[in-house]
């Protein structure tokens, strides 16, 4: 009797861990496909309610347009376009144009850094200046005087590790676009954000120069958004040997099938690029030639011929193809038979990285945006959401629990209508009838 009671916990133990396992999709499941949304636990009724929001606000001047794509469980349950790309509405918007997707090329260069950490070039909490000499001995800011923006520096307390780029707390902040302090600082040294930087430019000097400027804040002590993935752009090419566009064009686009996903479009590409508008007077205009991005940026940089790969900014690519990126970080790495990185790394980058660091009610992991408990009060995304967004309103998130994926492009800088994307979340999570 004994024995048979031994052996009937045992199988239930055994049942109960299983259980408890997170799921790992077969490769069956990784080729995302088109379903009904009944297939996928959704309403049909309720996801026309996308449909009639978004339309409303095209009407009322807030977007000229835009792209919506919902998949869950590897099934494409709603892919759909509005408004038009012209101010003259002769060119209606299409499900497979090309956006400028800005910050959200921050993710694929983190998953190929990721990549050659798997294969042992570094460990994260390798100081950067063992691989690039000038961050070596880095100092940081003490006082700032903004009459004339000079400053006194203080020497930092460690140095900058890998990990603290990818997280963000290495208290590089951004040319151009983020804070007051280093604004002035980088400008002095002729720093750019990344976006629309022409050939005049190399991406190694400027991370050099990056090197020798003033951090923001002692390494790992808070969160401040930055060049750091630029730098992890340039380490991906000191580890690889090859250019950052060749290590995404041969080990993660061409494998995953990402044909439209590019630092500068081949010209049989030019026509699908959308065109980026602006806020003006509450109203949205088609702008010149340039953008005011803190400072000239041509407008459809994308069509330049280039070779300064930004990898914190420079990608352009459609909705369908940073669908297929974000489905293998869902599937624990994988997909459609293409291994990219283990689940293991995929837990490690989709986890909090950054303790006790505040951003605001979120966390950040090695390269995204986490939802916390505290975030999940705010909007239906449940705590553990993976996410990120770009400068020119595009946006997507990845829900592990629901097995969901929610992507939303416009293109629209400086826009005041933000409220827009958080709607969207809202009627994607409302829409879900399981």
């Amino acid at each position: 009797m004994k024995k048979i009671i031994l052996v009937s916990s045992l199988i239930v133990f055994h049942i109960v861990s299983f259980a408890q396992q997170p799921a790992v999709t077969t490769s069956k499941a990784t080729v995302l496909t088109p379903a009904k949304p009944e297939a996928a636990g959704f309403s049909a009724e309720r996801l026309q309610r996308i449909d009639d929001n978004i339309n409303q606000w095209i009407n009322d001047g807030r977007l000229n347009g835009g792209v919506a794509l919902i998949i869950r469980n590897g099934k494409i349950v709603y892919h759909k376009a509005f408004g038009f790309d012209d101010p003259e509405k002769t060119k209606p918007i299409r499900t497979d144009n090309i956006y400028r997707i800005a910050s959200q090329t921050k993710a694929i260069t983190s998953v190929a850094i990721m990549m050659l950490y798997e294969e042992g070039k570094f460990l994260l909490d390798d100081p950067v200046s063992r691989y690039i000499p000038e961050f070596a001995k880095q100092q940081v800011l003490d006082k700032f005087n903004p009459a004339d923006t000079t400053y006194t520096t203080v020497p930092a307390k460690s140095e900058v590790t890998i990990r603290q780029l990818l997280t963000h707390t290495s208290g590089i902040s951004y040319p151009q676009i983020g804070t007051k302090e280093a604004n002035a600082i980088y400008a002095k040294a002729q720093l750019m954000a990344g976006i629309g930087v022409d050939n005049s430019r190399s991406l190694a000097a400027d991370v050099k120069t990056i090197a020798r400027m003033p951090l923001m804040h002692q390494p790992g002590e808070k969160f401040t958004y930055g060049f750091n993935t630029d730098i992890l752009g340039y380490l991906v090419e000191y580890f690889s040997g090859m250019s950052l566009d060749d290590f995404f064009r041969k080990r993660i686009f061409e494998p995953l099938g990402m044909n439209d996903t590019w630092f500068y479009l081949p010209a049989a590409r030019h026509n699908r690029l959308v065109n980026l508008y602006v806020e003006k007077d509450k109203k949205l205009e088609k702008p010149g030639t340039m953008i005011d991005f803190n400072g000239p940026v041509y407008t459809d940089y994308p069509k330049m011929q280039n070779t300064y790969y930004s990898g914190g900014g420079g990608l352009s690519s459609t909705t369908k193809d940073y669908a297929v990126f974000l489905q293998i970080l869902l599937n624990g790495g994988t997909y459609n038979g293409k291994r990219l990185l283990s689940r293991h790394t995929v837990r490690m980058m989709t986890m909090n990285q950054v303790g006790d660091i505040s951003r605001g009610v979120n966390k950040f992991g090695l390269g995204f945006g986490i939802t916390t408990e505290t975030g999940s009060a705010i909007l239906p995304t449940p705590e553990g959401v993976y996410e990120w967004g770009g400068a020119f309103a595009t946006t997507y998130w990845v829900d592990p629990k629901e097995r969901l994926i929610g992507i939303f492009y416009r293109q629209l800088w400086r826009s005041t209508f933000g409220e827009t994307a958080n709607k969207f979340k809202v009627l994607v999570y409302s829409a879900l009838n399981d």
